[in-house]
This record gives C-alpha cells, sequence and structure tokens, in this order.
C-alpha cells in the first residue's frame, strides 16, 4: 500500500509518497494550482503506479484552496481523506527536531494517513457547498452590520445622548427614517411637531396611532431641546451616521436575498431540522452547510467535538482542573448556530428547557447550562440527519448529566 501526503498552498501544492512501511518513495512534486499543475500531478501517479486499489492519499484542509485538489482526484476514484491541520500539527510536534517545509509537510501528512488511517472524507454535494458558501457570507454581512450599528450608537452618545431613550430600537423603521434625515438635535427641532407625528405614523404604518406618534413626536422635540450632547463639528457626525445608516439598510437588503437563496437551496434537501426548537429554516441552512454529508460521522461525540463543543479537560499528575471550558476547535460557524439554537431550547423546548432548569437548580451558570443543552441538541441534530426523521421531544431523557 502507498500513501501520497499534498501540502496545500495557495498557488503551488507539495506531494509527497511513501510505501506501507514509512520510506519514501521518489522525490516529493511541486504542481501548481492550475489545471496544468493537475496534469503534473496525474502523470506523478501514472510514474509510480498508483491506482485507486493500493493508493490512499490525505489532504490538510487549508482554506478553501483543498477544494480543488479534493474534487480531482475524487473524479479519479481515490480513497482521499481531508483532515484538520491540529492532526498533523500533533505530530510534527511529536519529533524533537523543528522542521516545517513544503516537503516535510508532504511526508508528514502522509505519515498522518498511514498511521491513523482515517475514513474516506466524502465528497460534499453541490447543493451543501452553495450552503456553506452562502451561510458563511451571511454571517460575515450580519457582523458588519452589528459593527456599523456599534460605531453609530457612539457616535449618538456624543452628539445626541438621549436619543435612545425616546426608542426602544433605535435601528427600527421609525427611528431610521429620523437618523436617515434628521440625526442631530438642531435637525429635529426644525421640524413642526404635527409633521413629526405625521411622520412617525406614516413609516410605522399606522402602529404607533395619532395620539402615540405625537406624544413620540412631542418626546423626541424635548430631548433634542435638553440635550447634553456636544456641538462642534456637528456636520461630521451627521454625515458618518447618515453614511453608516445607509450601508445598514444595503447589508439588510443582501441579507434578505442571501436568506432566500438558503432557505431555496435547503428546501431540496430531504431533512427535518427544523422540527427542533430554536432552529430556524436559516439556523438549519448553516447547519447543513457546515456538517455537509452527515456520513463523515460515525458518533455523535465526533460532531461535538467538530462543533468545538466538547469540553477542553487540563489534567497533570494529581491535579485536575475543576473548571471545564469548551474547546472551540472546531467550525466556529456550526458552533455559533448551534448555540443561539441552544439558547431558544433552554427556555421553550419541552425536554431540553427542563435539562438546563435543572442545571441551574444544581448551581450551574447559565452560560455552563446552555452548553449542555447545545451538547445534547447536537446528538439530536445527529440523529435527525441520520435516521432522517422529526425530531420528538423526550423529556425523561434529559435525567442524565
Amino acid at each position: 500500500m502507498f500513501y501520497i501526503g499534498i501540502d496545500i498552498g495557495k498557488r503551488h501544492h507539495e506531494v509527497g509518497l511513501i510505501d506501507d512501511k514509512g520510506n519514501h518513495v521518489g522525490k516529493t512534486l511541486r504542481f501548481a494550482n492550475s489545471k496544468a499543475g493537475s496534469e503534473m500531478l496525474l502523470e506523478f501517479i501514472n510514474q509510480y503506479k498508483l491506482t485507486p486499489d493500493n493508493t490512499v492519499i490525505g489532504l490538510e484542509a487549508t482554506g478553501h484552496y483543498w477544494l480543488s485538489v479534493f474534487s480531482f482526484l475524487h473524479k479519479l476514484g481515490f480513497k482521499t481523506t481531508v483532515f484538520n491541520p491540529l492532526q498533523s500539527d500533533a505530530l510534527r510536534h511529536f519529533y524533537i527536531r523543528k522542521t516545517k517545509t513544503d516537503v516535510s509537510d508532504a511526508y508528514l501528512i502522509a505519515q498522518v494517513i498511514r498511521i491513523d488511517s482515517p475514513d474516506e472524507t466524502p465528497f460534499i454535494e453541490e447543493d451543501l457547498l452553495q450552503l456553506r458558501h452562502l451561510e458563511r457570507l451571511r454571517y460575515s454581512f450580519v457582523d458588519q452590520s452589528s459593527d456599523l450599528k456599534r460605531k453609530i450608537i457612539s457616535l449618538l452618545d456624543q452628539v445626541f445622548p438621549e436619543y435612545e431613550q425616546v426608542f426602544s430600537d433605535i435601528f427600527g423603521k421609525s427611528s431610521t427614517e429620523i437618523l436617515l434625515h434628521s440625526p442631530l438635535p438642531e435637525d429635529l427641532l426644525k421640524i413642526d411637531t404635527e409633521k413629526l407625528a405625521a411622520l412617525l405614523n406614516r413609516v410605522s404604518k399606522g402602529r404607533f396611532g395619532e395620539s402615540r406618534a405625537y406624544d413620540k413626536a412631542l418626546q423626541l422635540r424635548e430631548s433634542a431641546l435638553n440635550t447634553f450632547g456636544i456641538s462642534i463639528g456637528t456636520d461630521v457626525f451627521k454625515m458618518q451616521i447618515q453614511l453608516l445608516l445607509e450601508q445598514i439598510l444595503l447589508l439588510e437588503k443582501h441579507l434578505k436575498q442571501i436568506e432566500a437563496a438558503m432557505i431555496e437551496i435547503s428546501n431540496r434537501q430531504q431533512h427535518f431540522l427544523t422540527t427542533i426548537t430554536g432552529i430556524s429554516d436559516v439556523t438549519a441552512c448553516v447547519i447543513l452547510g457546515e456538517i455537509g454529508s452527515i456520513d463523515r460521522f460515525e458518533r455523535p461525540e465526533q460532531l461535538v467535538a467538530f462543533a468545538g463543543l466538547d469540553a477542553s479537560v487540563h489534567q497533570s499528575g494529581d491535579f485536575n482542573s475543576s473548571r471545564t471550558r469548551l474547546s472551540k476547535r472546531g467550525s466556529p460557524y456550526l458552533r455559533r448556530a448551534i448555540w443561539q439554537a441552544a439558547f431558544v431550547a433552554s427556555f421553550h423546548d419541552p425536554a431540553l428547557s427542563l435539562h438546563y432548569q435543572r442545571l441551574r437548580k444544581r448551581g450551574k451558570a447559565h452560560g455552563t447550562a446552555v452548553g449542555a443543552v447545545a451538547r445534547k441538541l447536537t446528538h439530536i441534530i445527529f440523529a435527525i440527519l441520520r435516521d432522517n426523521k422529526p425530531y420528538e421531544p423526550r423529556p425523561q431523557l434529559t435525567e442524565d448529566n
């Protein structure tokens, strides 16, 4: 049996070949991340008469650069394993000599495959690959929007600190309309109270009502009249608030497009994730995109570890740490989605809320209890995707742990 290790790079990859005893076979091959490079890899494979029956291939999941190589090898029929760089790092640290080159890494990856004999990585479906890209882009936009909102709040704290006491949601439709056109106290004082009330009533689509809209307009004018905000350089503050708001509105428009595309793709997958309390259509898309094929995991504990929801244990000699934290070594996107779902399930799911309450009664902190719920939720997700059946809460099963 032969073992190929491929060190993945942005523009070039390095290939190393070893036999079943770990001995190097020939020299390494450096090939470009291109069509011509793939032809060089094929020549290397043919040169040593390597076939899917006598060869196993391993490569690190370095960024997104491994996908094209993985796709190429999958078409050739080779058993290929994509693994976390932490696995090769662990073996690298085992050696006394601290060497790290593309050549040494290629052989190291081949040794990992020879020693560990990991399972083949299933080829990700096109729909799931699209979901992964879309949900990660969505998280990027969500985080950008949150950052912009924090900047606006910081600006308002300086020029109009009383504003946030008027609206429960600064970035709701009514407040956003006000800030887009009249973000400064002096801007609001230029608007007649009746006109301001009419604006609020129109933007809220009658939710305020004429009476309440008028009261809100009076409150706004009163706050503007007695503001303790700074009064120098306000034109620049106004421009920043308006430009940042426009960026937020554009991001929100794009988010709607992304989420619609995600849900359309997700609906083509037969899954029952949304039968779980706390998992929305969008959250289900994230879970599907990050997990890919559930066949990658033999046990639910492996999925827990992949999400980074397993506990990191610190032990040395007779010392055992009484505090355990999440390892956070898996997919941050999957962990974020499951954690958000677990937060909702902790208070609304018939079974998982009981588990949360028992842990709280035993003195566990809120975050610790939610983390425990997240792990149980991951077990449930594993079972649903494996069995392709809807979720049925079973309160009695939460007695353990």
